[in-house]
């Protein structure tokens, strides 16, 4: 395997149809590979043929994005966190693929509220207000807010990837910030109504 500096490593990849583009391929292809290897060694999700392919993937990513290279790190630095941020995306997609939007948010009037939002270990009447909080919030989430709100806010709050929600709803990134920014002030708006300030909701469920 060659020696390359950062400035040997993009001219060697920008010059396509040459037996250096060539060589310089197959070895950034196999220090991704190693590199992948020691960055996932202890996740048990990785599959045995995984490597090589979210080095292929990382290599797609490289290659397109080699004219945003500014050397702010070294080229093999730039290189392998693209490689990582591939494989954890992938492994991401993974984990929700079998999870419906509909399985994730349930019903409405069920547990979409976050666990610690409701621990009944704080005092009686802070629980109280808890759940009648909570109670507004459901009663708001399901009579004022669109079904693809929904399916948007609640896939954010049970931590479903961006990319993942979007291909589900046919939609792109923008448009889902949009439907889950319009969601949220909805729902502001609806507690404001009810004469509850953004203080007395965080004081409800501070630790």
């Amino acid at each position: 395997m060659q020696a390359r500096d950062d400035t040997q490593w993009v001219q060697a990849l920008s010059r396509p149809d040459t037996p250096e583009y060539t060589a310089a391929l197959n070895d950034l292809r196999a220090l991704l590979v190693r590199g992948l290897e020691y960055a996932l060694a202890n996740r048990s999700d990785v599959r045995a043929d995984d490597l090589e392919d979210f080095a292929q993937d990382a290599l797609v990513k490289i290659l397109d994005g080699l004219d945003s290279f500014r050397g702010e790190s070294r080229f093999m630095t730039w290189a392998h966190k693209i490689a990582v941020n591939v494989a954890f995306t992938e492994l991401r997609r993974r984990h929700w693929q079998d999870v419906s939007l509909e399985d994730l948010i349930g019903e409405i009037e069920g547990d979409f509220v976050p666990q610690s939002w409701a621990d009944p270990s704080v005092g009686t009447e802070q629980h109280t207000v808890q759940q009648e909080l909570i109670g507004i919030l459901q009663r708001a989430m399901q009579n004022d807010l669109t079904e693809k709100q929904r399916l948007a806010l609640m896939s954010k709050v049970r931590g479903m990837p961006l990319e993942e929600v979007a291909i589900r709803l046919e939609t792109n990134r923008n448009a889902l910030y949009k439907l889950v920014h319009d969601a949220r002030q909805r729902l502001k708006r609806r507690l404001l109504e009810r004469g509850l300030s953004a203080q007395e909701i965080l004081a409800a469920f501070a630790d």
